[in-house]
């Protein structure tokens, strides 16, 4: 018995799988080349507009950030104090409330004692009674990164400045509205922009009632 093959079913499915096949990449090149096409045709962004004087661009900053300040370890030594030094590029924690910025209402932009880029705005500042600066958002997304600290009894999110990768400090989510975050950083990472100014400030007792008399105890 001869058994005679039509050829005519397998080519016509060895078609039917090559278009199958093809399908998927024909349509992923003319997806990506209408990208390109609209890409292209997009209008150009308008100038920048200058800022004014004082004035803090938080787009401007956030587009700025990503770039990257490098120094060696000496370096790093002759710039910094030892305290700020052994905080931002060796990770140590101040002790509660001996910080310049631990409590208190400031005005101005905080930013990083390394490489001065801008970290909080002082509005975003809250007492938190933890003894240690806290905000409830940093003034980019870009501003810091995160990681996870397994340094100390448990897990912590650790923050570090974008630019030049000094430790900051942490952040927790127990912090107040509309963020639920508390940003606790480190006075010796900080540095007030200008000079700090206090919202609201206490009257000094007159020098007659803060002298002690002699052979009075305290």
């Amino acid at each position: 018995m001869t058994i005679t093959l039509n050829s005519t079913k397998p080519r016509s499915l060895h078609s039917s799988m090559g278009l199958m096949l093809a399908a998927p990449v024909f349509l992923l090149c003319a997806a990506l080349a209408t990208a390109q096409e609209t890409e292209s045709d997009a209008p150009a962004d308008p100038p920048a507009k200058a800022d004014a004087p004082g004035e803090l661009d938080a787009a401007k900053l956030e587009s700025e950030l990503p770039v990257r300040t490098v120094k060696t370890d000496a370096e790093w030594r002759r710039l910094l104090t030892r305290e700020q030094y052994m905080v931002t590029r060796l990770g140590a924690t101040e002790p509660a409330f001996s910080g310049k910025y631990a409590t208190g209402h400031y005005k101005g932009t905080f930013v990083c004692v390394c490489c001065h880029s801008p970290l909080f705005d002082a509005r975003t500042k809250f007492d938190s009674g933890t003894g240690w600066p806290s905000f409830w958002r940093p003034l980019t997304a870009k501003a810091m990164t995160e990681s996870l600290d397994r340094t100390g009894y448990e897990p912590r999110i650790e923050v570090r400045c974008s630019r030049c990768g000094a430790h900051l400090g942490h952040v927790f989510a127990d912090g107040p509205p509309p963020t639920g975050l508390r940003y606790c950083i480190n006075s010796l990472a900080l540095k007030l922009a200008p000079e700090p100014t206090k919202a609201t400030t206490k009257q000094k007792p007159s020098s007659r009632t803060t002298t002690k008399r002699r052979g009075t105890s305290k």
